[in-house]
């Protein structure tokens, strides 16, 4: 009986590692059930209010359109631009969505990160326990059989229990690094889900900045004409007249576009030329024309803002639509922005008589003048000082520090920034 209890124990010890207690578990999934990796989904919202909000969006799209190569009247202007403002509106109502969804899932996968977390330690804990119940139970080898055969049933029954034990940790193990996983995963996919919640932000405060701004150009446009179609017409016509007249000036010289900075800074650093690369081929407000082309008087505003030491170029000017009436790159009067200027400079036109006292001041003078071999053309420089009878200029066309009277003769229109 001894002898058939030592080899029945030797066949045990065959099929089991040399020390039970020591043995390396190999990592299967168990056939039991543990957490499994969790992937929330992209945040779609309601499905039917998504679609519909996309269906508005095509229409009014599709709208602007039509609407932009018809009649430029004043109705038709309003029409385009209650539009766009409707078009808006839906991109915020779309953007606040995607913003409430993110939130809320953000909020499931804290929920979830912190019962993860919860579940991690409680199975940590449990792990721990059973390694060191196991580590506190004799090894059994097959030494122990051969020398205590007497006692070999209970050896046997240790070894199996041992082996259901070892068993038993290896699930947990398992469960432990599934968790862990799920851990890691949830808390990777919260960071994205707030990053894309960043995004929404930002977006979103881009379109309501752009929703104000087409508010207040429309309310301008309505001051302006009074609500009225003969005046819009009146103020279309003296826009194309004059978009007309800087054009023929530019022709009329036969410049073109030059690399940046090719005309240097001028005697203070601060010249800027419509002719510039970086800029001459940037459009004005919402039309087609350029800033090479009929740019010289929002050229002379930025160089005299640059002269007051602020970082402002043509491009500033000539990106930002409220500055023109819809459709054209015919700038509204510069006064009705006077309070949003940099540093608080108002703009205000000055008599001739004015103009030596602003520069001995170092305030540069924004003039209007006209070259006597360009009939009906006309363009903007920026006065610098005066020398003699002479005034030196920033020229956006033919460059920094040249006399008035080698080019060009005042027509009697001067603005200051002060």
């Amino acid at each position: 009986m001894k002898r058939y209890l030592i080899i029945l124990g030797f066949i045990f010890f065959c099929f089991l590692p040399a020390s039970v207690g020591a043995q390396t578990p190999t990592l299967e999934p168990p056939s039991t059930d543990s957490p499994k990796p969790t992937k929330q989904p992209e945040p779609s919202g309601n499905a039917d209010v998504d679609a519909e909000l996309k269906r508005k969006k095509r229409e009014y799209e599709e709208k602007l359109k039509q609407l932009s190569s018809q009649k430029n009247t004043l109705s038709s202007q309003i029409d385009y631009m209650d539009t766009q403002i409707y078009l808006t509106e839906l991109k915020t109502q779309q953007t606040e969505k995607q913003i409430a969804q993110a939130e809320k899932e953000i909020d499931s996968m804290s929920n979830r990160i912190e019962s993860l977390d919860s579940s991690l330690d409680h199975l940590s804990r449990t792990l721990i326990d059973r390694v060191v119940d196991g580590y506190k139970q004799r090894r059994v080898t097959l030494f122990d059989m051969i020398l205590d055969s007497e006692n070999a049933n209970d050896l046997l029954g240790r070894v199996k229990y041992q082996k259901t034990a070892q068993e038993n940790n290896q699930k947990v193990l398992f469960q432990v690094q599934q968790t862990k996983s799920n851990f890691q995963d949830m808390k990777l996919l919260r960071e994205k889900k707030k990053r894309d919640l960043d995004r929404y932000k930002d977006i979103l405060t881009t379109q309501r900045a752009e929703l104000l701004a087409q508010q207040t150009q429309k309310q301008r446009l309505l001051e302006v004409t009074q609500n009225d179609e003969k005046v819009y017409q009146n103020l279309l016509a003296e826009a194309n007249r004059q978009i007309e007249s800087y054009k023929s000036f530019v022709q009329s010289s036969g410049v073109s576009v030059i690399s940046a900075g090719a005309l240097g800074e001028g005697e203070g650093g601060w010249y800027l030329s419509q002719r510039d690369a970086r800029w001459a081929g940037v459009t004005m407000g919402n039309s087609s024309e350029t800033i090479l082309n009929v740019g010289c008087f929002i050229t002379s505003i930025a160089m005299v803002f640059r002269s007051y030491g602020y970082d402002v170029t043509p491009v500033t000017l000539a990106s930002d639509e409220k500055f023109f009436v819809p459709r054209t790159a015919y700038m509204y009067h510069p006064s009705r922005f006077n309070g949003g200027w940099p540093g608080g400079k108002n703009y205000r036109n000055i008599t001739a008589a004015d103009v030596p006292s602003y520069l001995s001041r170092n305030i540069p003078v924004i003039a209007n003048v006209f070259a006597p071999s360009v009939p009906g053309g006309e363009h903007y420089i920026v006065l610098k000082k005066q020398e003699g009878g002479d005034y030196i200029m920033n020229d956006p066309i033919y460059g920094p520090d040249k006399k008035v009277s080698d080019y060009y003769t005042l027509r009697g229109v001067y603005a200051v920034f002060d």
